[in-house]
């Protein structure tokens, strides 16, 4: 008999119960919405939305614990006593037809096996999405294809943050069936609830407290803001009325946030995620060909900015997806009276597709830049004290994820191919920062 929809269960459920094979195919009918796509050209320029505010104080956490439910305690305890935590994270997942399918299931079971393989100290304690879940309007019908069946045996608390292809709503959609409805439905339900989404699967809806929050673990804190609609730029509040029917409420979250780290002296790592990328490559002015197929988001990191140094407080890291590819920024800053090195990093490849970082134009062919190559002039007009911007190393050839391991002196984000080598070792870059110098260690 089915199982009625929006089940409600005493604990959260991650996984099923005995591993299933791949899928081949979807079970919905997926037609093809290229035609749709570009049709919605325009509007996906302009077209923002409002959101509700997060149900919980600006200033609180989200923890962990929490997420586990009974199990939690034990499971931080057991973190803490291995002095270390690592999780994944990477976006752009969904499989927005058939023929991509293959991919985002190449991923999906990469996240998986790195989980069942790992020894118990180095096991992911979760998985962050960068946003970008289902493809190609977050429709409520493609959750099951596109997420909850890719992601069936990954057995551990998968949290997120909304992608424009979570957000954007088509023309005449119904308010139920908005797709901030929908992810909210599955990602911040107000208990361990089975969807109408997961259909036959068991894994229950997350309770995170809204499409903006901040996830406290042991040794990290990841702050996670919703970037909006728009294909580009990314945005986190309506930049002084350029865009109409934003609320302003998350500058006032993220300088909570900062405050209270601030104020408790944290000495975790801090990373801040949105699904635009602050950077993202393109030429020089004058350089062959044009940038990838999406840009940087300078005036939603110039808000940023000035938040981070209002409070005095700088992340460690940031992380975003929507360019489908990998790519690794170090910045130089001078901020609070010292110099400290930041990565910004995109992994936005996580199986809908992977671009090239260059494109050709105007019959220039495209020449990719060099690793740690300067490109200060991507950093234009920078609200703190910017001392230079490095590209170090990006991959626009392959799928991947980001593997994140940190303790209480230093944080590794390391990015791991996938279809190369089905084990966890297949790593092709990784940055070390110190937590209290904020500076990088060569590795």
């Amino acid at each position: 008999m089915p199982r009625d929809p929006n089940t409600v269960l005493p604990q959260p459920v991650f996984s099923e119960t005995s591993v299933s094979q791949d899928p081949t195919a979807f079970l919905t009918s997926h037609p093809s919405d290229t035609a749709q796509f570009n049709a919605l050209g325009n509007l996906l320029k302009k077209d923002v939305v409002p959101f509700e505010p997060s149900r919980v104080n600006p200033a609180d956490l989200f923890t962990l614990q929490s997420a586990l439910g009974a199990r939690g305690a034990e499971a931080i305890k057991q973190i803490k006593s291995v002095g270390k935590i690592v999780f994944h994270a990477v976006g752009d997942t969904g499989a927005s037809n058939a023929g991509k399918l293959a991919n985002e299931v190449r991923v999906a079971d990469q996240l998986t096996i790195d989980c069942r393989v790992a020894n118990e100290a180095n096991r992911p304690s979760f998985f962050f999405h960068l946003g970008d879940i289902v493809y190609n309007f977050g429709e409520a019908r493609y959750y099951f294809d596109q997420f909850y069946e890719p992601y069936r045996n990954y057995p551990v608390p998968i949290f997120a943050i909304p992608g424009n292809h979570d957000s954007f709503v088509i023309p005449n959609t119904p308010s139920s069936e908005t797709p901030l409805t929908i992810f909210s439905r599955n990602f911040c339900a107000q208990s361990p609830t089975v969807t109408s989404e997961a259909a036959s699967m068991h894994r229950t809806a997350m309770t995170q407290p809204g499409v903006y929050f901040t996830l406290d673990a042991p040794f990290v804190r990841i702050i996670g803001l919703f970037s909006n609609s728009l294909e580009d730029p990314g945005l986190i509040s309506s930049e002084k009325g350029r865009w109409p029917g934003v609320p302003d409420v998350q500058l006032d979250y993220l300088a909570a946030q900062l405050k209270r780290i601030k104020t408790e002296k944290y000495t975790g790592a801090v990373i801040l995620a949105t699904h635009h990328p602050p950077f993202s490559y393109a030429p020089p002015p004058r350089g062959s060909g044009g940038g990838g197929n999406h840009g940087s988001s300078l005036a939603m990191l110039g808000e940023i900015d000035e938040i981070c140094k209002k409070q005095g407080v700088y992340p460690h890291a940031f992380l975003a997806g929507h360019a489908h590819n990998y790519q690794r920024f170090e910045r130089l800053v001078r901020f609070g009276g010292s110099d400290i090195e930041v990565p910004f990093i995109v992994c936005g490849d996580g199986g809908h597709n992977v671009n090239r970082v260059v494109q050709g134009r105007n019959g220039q062919p495209a020449v990719e830049p060099q690793f740690n190559m300067t490109v200060d002039y991507l950093d234009k007009k920078p609200v703190v004290q910017s001392k230079g911007l490095k590209l170090k190393a990006y991959d626009d050839d392959s799928y991947g994820y980001l593997r994140i391991t940190v303790d209480k002196k230093k944080m590794k984000i390391g990015f791991h191919h996938v279809g190369i080598t089905r084990l966890p070792q297949s790593r092709a870059d990784v940055v070390t920062v110190d937590l209290a110098t904020h500076r990088t260690i060569a590795t």
